[in-house]
C-alpha cells in the first residue's frame, strides 16, 4: 500500500534532471538546489515530483506522510535512512541519520512504500 497524507512540502530549482529520482531523499547542494541525496548527507526530504531539467520547481516533501522508493526490503515500523542512490532503507548502523518511519513493508529494491518523514526528532540511530 503506497500513500501519501498531510503533506508539507517546499518547492527549490532543480540541481539537475530529476525526472528519473520521484520518491527519492533529497538534499540542498551548496548553490541551494534539490539533488539527490547519498547516504552521508543531509536530507531535507523527498522528491515529491519529477523536474526534468535543472533549475526547473522540485517539490520536496519535508513532514508528513510520502511515498518513498524502497533500496531493499524494509520491515513496517522500520526507522528510515537514504541509501547511497537516495533510495530508503532500513536504518541499522550507529550514526545512520534516520528520517521518518516505514508505514509499510518492502519486499524488495524498487518498491514504493508509504514513509512518516519526521527528520530532526529521529535524529541519528545511536
Amino acid at each position: 500500500m503506497a500513500f501519501d497524507n498531510a503533506i508539507q512540502s517546499i518547492t527549490l530549482p532543480a540541481a539537475a534532471d530529476l525526472s528519473a529520482q520521484q520518491y527519492r531523499c533529497m538534499t540542498v547542494n551548496a548553490s541551494g538546489q534539490a539533488a539527490v541525496a547519498n547516504a552521508t548527507a543531509l536530507v531535507v526530504g523527498i522528491l515529491y515530483n519529477d523536474p526534468g531539467a535543472a533549475g526547473q520547481p522540485a517539490t520536496v516533501n519535508y513532514a508528513g506522510v510520502s511515498k518513498a522508493i524502497a533500496g531493499a526490503a524494509i520491515t513496517a515500523g522500520a526507522r528510515v535512512t537514504a541509501d547511497a542512490n537516495g533510495a530508503v532503507i532500513a536504518a541499522a548502523t550507529a550514526g545512520d541519520a534516520v528520517i521518518g518511519v516505514a508505514l509499510a513493508a518492502a519486499a524488495a529494491a524498487g518498491d514504493i512504500i508509504p514513509i512518516l518523514i519526521n527528520p530532526y526528532p529521529f535524529a541519528a540511530l545511536a
